[in-house]
């Protein structure tokens, strides 16, 4: 009787090893599985070693600009240059974690709490207003548009640089991160918490075009549709709604994918968190794909 008990005693030791080693595999497996590019598309690694890199933004002249989305004052502004050493432009941040170029500087938004919305141009800095964990920062040209990465009470704003108006466009959003405010004159927005794309209306009812995703986090208009990345540890994806207003996905197996920019038309930056770096991202047969910008 006590050698059958060990018997199942033993067994069940082997079974729930077994267990153990397969979860632990799964484990690694969405740990270290590659990205992988839809067909028509590839990507490579531009720059790494880059800790909790988020924001970007092309500067025309030189490298682009990153942020390194760390809290605490310990985040800072880089700029890779083209010897592809990198640059220091802003130190002292919360969770800098929105870029964008305009009238010929650099708008810096801070998610790390209630904290000022930065403007940089020629080394001088000002403050535009204060924001409540401004994520995503956005502009058409002639206006500012930040969105607010809040648990319940998160803005979608409008700001005029020319006669400080902000303007409140929407109120009440779950973890707004996104914003891009595209040629057309359309605005988009994600709610991440909800999974979902909106383009914001004046009529107050927001028309959902993308629903069903990973944690949405960032949205950018391109000439190839609207840019869709997924903030998720694991498996996240790079996604584009095309033109033709089809949902495909570009690149899977990401570990939160943050921003993505465009170089130029079938040739972007785009930045993953997870695995601290900068990926180029391009069609295939892509010359430009080789330029270092």
């Amino acid at each position: 009787m006590s050698g059958l008990l060990r018997g199942r005693k033993v067994r069940a030791l082997v079974v729930l090893l077994v267990l153990l080693i397969a979860v632990a595999a799964y484990s690694a497996l969405r740990h270290f599985y590659p990205v992988t590019a839809a067909e028509g598309w590839d990507y490579s690694v531009y720059a790494q070693h880059i800790p909790m890199v988020s924001a970007l933004a092309k500067d025309g002249k030189n490298g682009p600009f990153f942020s390194e989305e760390l809290a605490g004052q310990r985040g800072r502004i880089m700029q890779l240059q083209p010897d592809g050493s990198m640059k220091e432009v802003l130190s002292g941040l919360s969770k800098p974690d929105g870029l964008v170029m305009f009238n010929g500087g650099l708008v810096i938004g801070q998610e790390g709490g209630d904290l000022p919305l930065l403007f940089e141009r020629n080394g001088t800095f000002t403050t535009l207003f204060e924001g409540k964990s401004i994520e995503g920062v956005a502009t058409d040209g002639h206006l500012l548009y930040v969105i607010e990465d809040r648990q319940q009470d998160g803005r979608l704003m409008s700001y005029d640089p020319q006669n400080g108006q902000l303007n409140v466009l929407r109120e009440g959003l779950v973890q707004a991160e996104g914003v891009a405010a595209c040629p057309d004159g359309q605005l988009y927005y994600t709610e991440k918490t909800h999974g979902v794309v909106k383009r914001w209306s004046a009529d107050g009812v927001d028309p959902i075009v993308a629903s069903d995703l990973n944690a949405p986090g960032y949205v950018q208009c391109s000439s190839d549709g609207l840019w869709i990345t997924e903030d998720a540890t694991h498996g996240a994806r790079l996604l584009l709604l095309g033109n033709d207003g089809y949902l495909r996905t570009v690149l899977s197996h990401l570990r939160s994918a943050q921003t993505i920019i465009e170089l130029e038309p079938g040739h972007y930056l785009l930045s993953e968190q997870g695995r601290e770096r900068i990926l180029e991202v391009f069609q295939r047969g892509d010359a430009r794909a080789d330029r270092l910008y």
